[in-house]
């Protein structure tokens, strides 16, 4: 991959979120099963992980990586995680196996993300001896990991957009074919895997009936380096694919009963209106949704509306009929019918309203720090002095690695600070 394209798509990795649009929320029948706020037992993630995604470009995008970032700050605001980033363009299994203990196990890392692939397949047809290369290399990688007591997330790369690549046609079936072997790799060391070409090729494929122009449903421009829409779609298939809890929180308020049940939140000061005109209470989440971003839109239909990663549940029964307005905080954020409010709806596809705007702090707040990821491993780690300054580096590279590490510590304590779970006021009233 050429690294002008590896930049470009890093400084749109690096962008400040684009501004709040019109709520988009989906009334989510059936509802997703409830996990704790602080993690889910069978998730690979853990509370106090410190995490090195390991890739090429895709990775070095700060796209995907980022959106897990995201999702794990938001979800679980004490987790006390650690980020970093060792994607590197036009990378490949190989270069990957020779600076994983350099770039990777130096790091002292609790668990590692691995997403090689799209280059070692070359773009073209099947070539096997690139294959038992990608393999042999894998396998190296996995061994050091286990070796080290690392706990691994091996990930098969994104399928290529048939639509706007090239050979798009010919190489997606390569890809097929070229990552085969990783899920008996995975097998074999006994780590978790996810099929994230066979996840996003179903997507793409869908894409392709339902917008052949790529006129609007576009997660690669170039048809495998991500824009916002495919660090969504990537982010999506491998936070599902490590079983990732689905509900942030949700309420069920029975408005003929003036009584509610909650999960991962705290409800107080119920209040029904006569004759079930609607509700109001005071809602203390245990975490905060992802905020939808407007260019994730698109991809909505093909991330199951984020149901099975970002619902923010609300449901009302027992209201009169008639459409209905909630607030929260005293914003508006969505009309709903009393039916739709009775079956339930995901509050986590909005794009606007307080807990957005909070969510979308905590999201600029990683932006900003990933700058700092960026540049220690750009500027730091991967420095390699000529033997005539050997010994000055030697001497001076454990400090400055220790000096900027500290910095990007107090940035994610910051970060943390901005998740901290705040109490609103939400109200449900008909809607004049």
């Amino acid at each position: 991959m050429s690294r002008l394209l590896a930049l470009a798509a890093l400084a749109a990795g690096f962008a400040v979120a684009l501004a709040p649009s019109a709520p988009a929320v989906h009334a989510a029948e059936p509802k997703p099963a409830a996990a704790p706020a602080d993690g889910a037992k069978d998730f690979f993630f853990k509370p106090n992980d410190r995490i090195v995604f390991l890739g090429d470009s895709i990775t070095e995008q700060y796209q995907y990586s980022t959106y897990i970032e995201l999702y794990l700050t938001t979800r679980m605001p004490t987790g006390n995680f650690t980020f970093l980033n060792a994607g590197i363009g036009g990378d490949t299994a190989n270069g990957g196996a020779g600076r994983f203990q350099a770039h990777v196990l130096a790091e002292k890392p609790t668990a590692v993300t691995i997403n090689f692939g799209m280059n070692d397949g070359g773009y073209g047809g099947f070539n096997p001896g690139a294959n038992k290369l990608f393999v042999e290399k894998t396998n190296a990688m996995l061994e050091m990991a286990n070796k080290a007591g690392v706990r691994v997330a091996l990930l098969s790369p994104n399928a290529v957009d048939r639509r706007n690549k090239s050979n798009g046609k010919q190489y997606v079936e390569t890809q097929k074919q070229f990552y085969a072997p990783l899920k008996e790799l995975a097998e074999k060391h006994k780590v978790s895997f996810v099929d994230q070409y066979a996840i996003t090729r179903a997507a793409t494929d869908r894409m392709e009936q339902d917008d052949p122009m790529a006129k609007k449903a576009v997660p690669y421009p170039d048809g495998f380096h991500t824009a916002a829409p495919g660090g969504l779609l990537m982010a999506h298939a491998i936070l599902t694919g490590l079983k990732a809890p689905a509900v942030v929180s949700d309420v069920t308020v029975y408005a003929d009963k003036n009584q509610a049940s909650s999960t991962a939140c705290k409800i107080d000061d119920l209040s029904v209106s006569p004759n079930g005109a609607g509700v109001s209470f005071t809602r203390t989440d245990d975490a905060l949704p992802m905020p939808v971003q407007k260019d994730w839109l698109p991809m909505l239909p093909y991330t199951n509306e984020l149901r099975d990663l970002n619902y923010y549940g609300l449901t009302v029964k027992g209201l009169k009929d008639g459409d209905y307005a909630v607030s929260i905080g005293g914003v508006g954020v969505g009309k709903f019918s009393a039916k739709q409010l009775a079956d339930g709806v995901n509050l986590g596809t909005l794009t606007a309203g307080p807990v957005w705007e909070q969510g979308n702090k905590v999201l600029q707040a990683i932006n900003a720090k990933n700058q700092q990821v960026h540049q220690r491993f750009r500027g730091v780690v991967m420095f390699s002095a000529p033997d005539w300054l050997a010994d000055v580096a030697a001497e001076r590279k454990p400090a400055e690695l220790k000096k900027r590490m500290d910095k990007i510590d107090a940035a994610q304590a910051d970060v943390y600070k901005l998740a901290a779970p705040v109490a609103r006021k939400f109200e449900v009233k008909p809607a004049s």
